[in-house]
């Protein structure tokens, strides 16, 4: 047999409903926070590869001059190299 809906019946199904829908906010409101939280933790992660790219890129460019200064000073000792041969032919 089936049961009638009464007002009271639909009014009770309705604070039912509400009280499900405020648990489910409160849940949602919970896992912003853990969100929140983690990713917080992300951002100082960040930070700190970010300190660690600068001081590598510092590094890459004290490489890359000294790379420099030396073909300089190679190409220098070849172009007198060869002008000293040059001389004696």
């Amino acid at each position: 047999m089936r049961e009638s809906w009464t007002d009271e019946r639909l009014d009770e199904f309705g604070k039912r409903i509400d009280e499900r829908f405020d648990r489910v906010d409160e849940r949602f409101v919970a896992v912003r926070q853990e969100m929140k939280q983690g990713f917080e933790g992300v951002d100082k992660r960040f930070e700190q590869v970010d300190k660690q790219l600068d001081k590598l890129g510092s590094g890459i460019e004290t490489i890359q001059k000294a790379i420099i200064f030396g073909v300089i000073t190679m190409s220098s000792a070849f172009i007198a190299g060869f002008a000293a041969m040059a001389t004696q032919i």
